[in-house]
């Protein structure tokens, strides 16, 4: 072996070192502080050795270089010393910041006066509560349950207590349990699942779930559980409209519903990062839109904020659903009795024209289709746009990198060039959409985007990001904003009150 290679396992070693004693460094942050921390938005909670390392790889795709772990480490380290109280820290900016706008301070002293709100605070959450309860347990509903066991922490923000489902079977509960704990495209669940059949409850990673057997949305006591002032969240998409959905604050225990699907009527369709403040206190029904429209919209925005939108059309290439046959029988909807495995079936979206319920300005500017493909999830959004003022590929891709990591679509927008990367590789994204900059065409005025999008968790990101807006238990997010970010957000216009 030359001295080349010996060299360069070494390095392999050294930073396998590093990452390993960082593991219990990040489970001190998180157990002691409820603090969670993040590369780029990749939660570092429970992550392996391996899981840290390509973490840092990753970040190469977000700002040119691979984030050196001799440099996160110390900061983890510091971060550590300074009993701190709940937030979400982003090492990955943090220490970017640290870099560019320091000057020759230490790193002690930029922490302490970067986080100053929470330093010393040893842990401490002001935020309440929130009982959460899944209406429906099924494509959406278990991956939403992932994300809340995930996020439970000590037990402050949204804490789900409870799925309502209609039995199926005498085995139901033991069912349940094992879609939650096994995902043919998510992969196993993260931790371990207990079932009590004589309480009927699933206890996931210590967060015990009531499961409620019923098929009427107005008649359940969750009072009779412990459950107070829930927060109800429909995945079934059986209701859409205010009297449908009006029927679960009937029920004891329930003061507002979020629908997992486009809302009909006068019902606010939020997307987050797009018209999440304009939820209000008095808001009992909301909706969270479609996965296409929160994929396409935050895009939408920040080309017509910075070019002009005169018209466009989306075209979205879209997996198959649950909503299709397996093989070909009676649907009600046209084609959609097709076979979704074996065929590409042309349907209907909504999502063009639903996009102007959260940006009214692009009301009338667009029209939509849809293309059902044999593929069980990661979906594309196709933006074909003729705009105000001309821009080149370079310049556009330029721009929408920048937005996805200093701007305040940073959670929403995720950029990729790779010239190999394929729909398989967006499975557990967690932003709404990703523009595949190499396949950009641009021709002055005429511009078409490609937008990918894991269409089950990208959305459901989502969906919690707008639940912990209704409940408002966002914890703090650090670092402050950068000259960057300033930069970059003086392109994006407020959005019009809804």
């Amino acid at each position: 072996m030359s001295q080349t290679s010996d060299s360069c396992l070494n390095a392999w070693m050294a930073r396998e070192a590093l990452a390993e004693a960082m593991i219990p460094v990040i489970g001190k942050l998180y157990r002691e502080n409820n603090v969670v921390t993040s590369i780029h938005g990749r939660s570092l909670i429970n992550k392996s050795t391996m899981n840290i390392l390509k973490a840092h790889r990753f970040a190469r795709r977000m700002s040119n270089h691979e984030l050196p772990l001799e440099e996160t480490a110390p900061l983890l380290n510091a971060l550590a010393g300074l009993e701190l109280g709940a937030a979400a820290i982003d090492i990955a900016r943090l220490n970017d910041k640290y870099k560019t706008e320091a000057d020759g301070v230490s790193l002690d002293a930029f922490l302490r006066a970067e986080l100053a709100d929470i330093v010393g605070m040893r842990g401490a959450d002001t935020r309440t509560s929130t009982d959460v309860v899944l209406y429906g347990f099924g494509r959406i509903g278990r991956l939403l349950a992932r994300l809340l066991i995930e996020k439970a922490g000590g037990g402050h923000g949204l804490r789900l207590r409870a799925i309502v489902v209609r039995k199926g079977a005498e085995n139901d509960l033991a069912k349940r349990a094992s879609l939650l704990r096994r995902d043919s495209v998510h992969g196993s669940f993260e931790g371990t699942i207990r079932v009590d059949e004589e309480a009927n409850t699933i206890t996931a990673n210590g967060l015990r779930i009531q499961v409620i057997y019923s098929d009427n949305p107005a008649t359940v006591d969750y009072t009779a559980y412990g459950i107070q002032d829930a927060l109800v969240v429909d995945n079934t998409g059986r209701w859409r409209d205010e009297e449908g959905l009006s029927q679960h604050l009937q029920s004891k225990g329930v003061a507002r519903v979020l629908l997992t699907a486009p809302g009909k009527g006068g019902l606010k369709n939020i997307v987050h990062g797009i018209n999440h403040t304009s939820i209000e206190r008095s808001d009992r029904i909301v909706t969270a839109a479609s996965c296409t429209t929160n994929a396409i919209t935050p895009v939408l925005k920040a080309i017509n904020d910075k070019y002009g939108i005169v018209h466009g059309h989306v075209e979205t290439v879209h997996s198959f659903t649950n909503d299709q046959n397996l093989i070909d029988n009676f649907h009600k909807g046209d084609r959609r009795g097709r076979s979704a495995a074996l065929n590409m079936v042309i349907t209907e979206t909504g999502a063009a024209k639903a996009v102007a319920k959260a940006l009214p300005e692009l009301q009338g500017k667009l029209t939509g289709n849809a293309i059902r493909v044999p593929t069980p999830d990661v979906s594309m959004a196709i933006l074909n746009l003729n705009l105000e003022n001309g821009t080149t590929k370079e310049e556009v891709n330029d721009y929408l990198r920048s937005l996805s990591l200093h701007s305040e679509l940073r959670k929403q927008i995720d950029y990729i060039d790779s010239p190999e990367v394929v729909s398989t590789d967006f499975v557990g994204s967690r932003r709404a959409g990703i523009v595949d900059g190499l396949a950009t065409i641009s021709n002055d005025k005429n511009l078409v985007l490609y937008v990918w999008y894991d269409n089950e968790f990208g959305y459901s990101c989502q969906v919690v990001r707008v639940m912990e807006e209704m409940a408002g238990v966002n914890p703090p997010s650090y670092p402050a904003r950068t000259v960057a970010a300033e930069v970059v957000d003086s392109e994006l216009q407020p959005v019009a009150a809804v």
